[in-house]
């Protein structure tokens, strides 16, 4: 048996929270991982590490102005649709695993609009309230995210610009070749 209690202080509420609902659909059952709330704690420390440093300010990597990253914007409308599809069907694991994705290039980028570190926060709330309030609170926002609506995506940004074509010869991968995504046959 393992208590919650003792997890809450080890990890916290919402690495609890998000491990539970990140073990996979809810009615498979799936058995108790103790490294698996560390897993989801570590994701919940990524993600504050991009927006906040260690003094308690906002990350250099926040930016006020516009973002010009393609591949990172199209990361946060994708992350934002798939949530949004995932807490509608109750595939809660496949929406964290989206956000997760989102946090891994929000990493490798050189800046995260706040615009955009806003609406990635609106989409981790349901399933880490605290961190995110805390989030929404270092962003400067205010009301409480209780009281915003949720993000939209653009169907539009979700778009990629080139595609990666293999190359066959006689049945055999010789190499592959990125193209426009709207080139012709």
């Amino acid at each position: 048996v393992v208590n919650p209690d003792d997890v809450c202080k080890e990890d916290g509420a919402d690495a609890l929270r998000l491990y539970e609902l990140f073990m996979g659909p809810l009615e498979d059952g799936n058995e108790w991982d103790d490294s698996g709330v560390a897993g989801t704690r570590r994701f919940l420390d990524r993600v504050w590490r991009i927006m906040v440093k260690e003094d308690g300010s906002l990350a250099d990597k926040i930016t006020s102005d516009d973002g010009e990253d393609k591949d990172l914007e199209r990361a946060l409308h994708s992350a934002i649709k798939k949530v949004t599809e995932a807490i509608d069907s109750l595939r809660f694991n496949t929406a964290i695993s989206e956000m997760m994705v989102f946090a891994n290039e929000a990493t490798k980028a050189k800046a995260l609009p706040k615009a955009w570190a806003r609406e990635f926060v609106k989409i981790l709330s349901p399933f880490a309230p605290h961190v995110a309030e805390e989030l929404w609170a270092k962003l400067g926002e205010q009301p409480s995210l209780l009281d915003v609506d949720w993000p939209k995506y653009d169907e539009a940004k979700l778009a990629v610009d080139t595609i990666t074509l293999a190359v066959q010869v006689m049945g055999k991968l010789r190499g592959t070749i990125e193209v426009a995504a709207d080139v012709s046959k």
